[in-house]
């Protein structure tokens, strides 16, 4: 789901995790009652050192039977004496604390609409559940949904999954994915458009964005054609909005209880941004600048609309020629590079005015319909934004411009998408949290720990709710720190009893369940639940989970060994 790229880069996801469910055992060390602490520095991270305790037994049922009601109450324990709200904005008393939810696996529905890898994810809940978790957020994919024909969708194993939560207590936010998956970082399966809008597209090809060079991109509708009726007589929009409407009445019983989130695909990666930097074959690698999306014949449509508006009928006829490749830097351009580039002329300034604010709009249309849809059904709406933190040294900005965020040295392109978002009660969901600037290029100029603080500048001044996701798989204590930071929000030192009002976490996998990554993992929702009133130190919370993680080690393991 998250695309954003960097030198800490994790291991792709390991292939056994696509197959079916597994009852094959694995050996794998459990934790005991002690526990070594070690001093962590900021170089790096030294993990704990578990002593050996017995494998876990084999009577599976067993040990869930055993496990079932003391997970249940050390769940209670963690949570705390009160029950923490899930709240816009944080507003739950001051440093009440961050909600965690996990990211399920982009392939948990199959391409039959059953539930993939049942017995692993029961088990993985009923996990997560015991160490503390808010709950999990699953991509609802339009490509499986609707698949077949126009207006019939099967929501089959997404009703199993729903049902699947609620039975262990967790809350979900589900992802309407307009987008395809597969061509990104982290897209460890493939799910195309549903194939009666790839026929379209196929049909008509100008519906997909398209660069400069005519190289065509089906991840996600073009936003040029938002308002024709192009897909078997309806708009992009209405198909969204139908979707979201079938999904509202289908999943009604669970709104506000145990669906409490619809996070609005907006692009490519389910992210509001165009396809500026697509890894599929080969395309783009990071730390690219990307390209500018906007040749289709609608969105030049429209560009020779504004430019007419502008009294500048030449510039109408074509995006920028001279913005360079995907891969090339910002210096190697006329258009991006520092002294005398296009992008700070009187052109770059109404070019990039409409070109951004086309994605602004296109957002705008889409959440006034899920606001009309959602409407006093108690769910929250809210919108995922890229951490675009390559090349944000420089003066242009120029990968978050190629993405449709007019951010410059010179001008906040996060505030008007902020903005926007408050208009409709929405939240700014934000990736790359986990990121420290240290720790990438140093030549391409990355900086994430910046950007994460423009981004909250901008949401605490248009009075909009911050949720954050890490971009990338991190299982170490000094990924947990740092989201752990940004989610306070102490960016300008005068933050008050603001935090995020939710972090999810990416994501669950064989790795996450290991028994040290699980073992940090315990102590971070931990840590992050106790918000701001913490007067524990990293090493006291560990000891204090340490008899939880111990307990609930067989049920962990039994996680594990299912999902390879």
């Amino acid at each position: 789901m998250t695309h954003q790229i960097g030198s800490m880069a994790g291991a792709a996801m390991d292939s056994s995790f696509n197959t079916g469910d597994s009852t094959a055992a694995v050996a794998m060390k459990s934790p005991g009652t002690s526990l070594k602490c070690k001093a962590m520095r900021t170089d790096g991270v030294e993990g704990l050192s578990p002593p050996l305790s017995p494998c876990m037994t084999t009577d599976t049922r067993a040990v869930r039977a055993d496990l079932s009601a003391v997970c249940k109450a050390l769940a209670t324990e963690v949570e705390g004496a009160e029950e923490k709200e899930y709240a816009v904005g944080g507003k739950k008393g001051v440093g009440s604390g961050v909600p965690v939810f996990v990211m399920m696996p982009l392939d948990s529905v199959t391409a039959g609409n059953t539930v993939n890898r049942r017995k692993a994810v029961n088990a993985a809940m009923a996990a997560l559940k015991s160490a503390g978790v808010e709950g999990v957020m699953m991509d609802v994919w339009w490509g499986l949904v609707e698949r077949e024909k126009p207006g019939e969708y099967n929501w089959g194993g997404y009703v199993e999954l729903m049902e699947m939560a609620k039975k262990h207590g967790l809350k979900v936010q589900a992802v309407m994915s307009f987008h395809q998956c597969g061509g990104n970082v982290g897209d460890s399966c493939t799910i195309p458009l549903p194939k009666w809008v790839v026929e379209e597209i196929n049909n008509d090809q100008d519906l997909a964005y398209t660069d400069q060079w005519g190289r065509r991109n089906y991840e996600y509708v073009s936003l040029g054609c938002d308002t024709l009726p192009v897909l078997k007589g309806r708009t992009p929009v209405q198909c969204y909005a139908d979707f979201m409407s079938s999904f509202r009445d289908t999943f009604k019983h669970l709104l506000g209880d145990t669906i409490v989130e619809i996070q609005v695909g907006m692009g490519p990666a389910g992210e509001l941004r165009y396809p500026s930097y697509p890894e599929q074959n080969g395309t783009w690698k990071f730390p690219g600048i990307g390209a500018f999306q906007c040749f289709d014949k609608y969105m030049l449509r429209s560009l020779k609309a504004a430019a007419e508006a502008e009294g500048k009928p030449e510039w109408g006829s074509t995006g920028p020629t001279d913005a360079g490749h995907y891969n090339n830097w910002p210096e190697d351009t006329q258009f991006f590079r520092k002294e005398g580039g296009g992008w700070n002329g009187h052109y770059g300034e109404f070019f990039l005015t409409w070109y951004s604010q086309m994605l602004l709009n296109h957002g705008d249309r889409i959440l006034t319909s899920a606001k009309s849809i959602f409407d006093n059904t108690g769910v929250k709406i809210s919108v995922k934004i890229a951490g675009i933190h390559w090349h944000y040294g420089s003066r242009s900005h120029a990968p978050e411009l190629t993405a449709g965020y007019y951010n410059t040295r010179f001008r906040d392109g996060y505030l008007p998408i902020a903005q926007m978002l408050a208009r409709h009660g929405a939240i700014f969901n934000f990736t790359c949290i986990e990121m420290r600037d240290h720790e990438q290029p140093q030549d391409a100029l990355c900086a994430p720990e910046k950007l994460v603080k423009q981004v909250a500048l901008a949401t605490q001044k248009a009075q909009v709710a911050l949720a954050g996701e890490n971009a990338l798989p991190r299982f170490d204590d000094y990924a947990h720190e740092q989201i752990i930071r940004a989610s306070q929000l102490d960016v300008d030192g005068d933050s008050g009893d603001r935090e995020m009002c939710a972090f999810t976490y990416l994501r669950m996998n064989p790795h996450l369940f290991e028994p040290d990554n699980w073992r940090k993992f315990v102590a971070f929702v931990k840590k992050m639940k106790e918000g701001k009133r913490a007067n524990k130190c990293w090493e006291e919370v560990e000891r204090e989970a340490e008899h939880f993680v111990h307990i609930t080690q067989p049920l962990v393991q039994e996680a594990a060994v299912l999902m390879h």
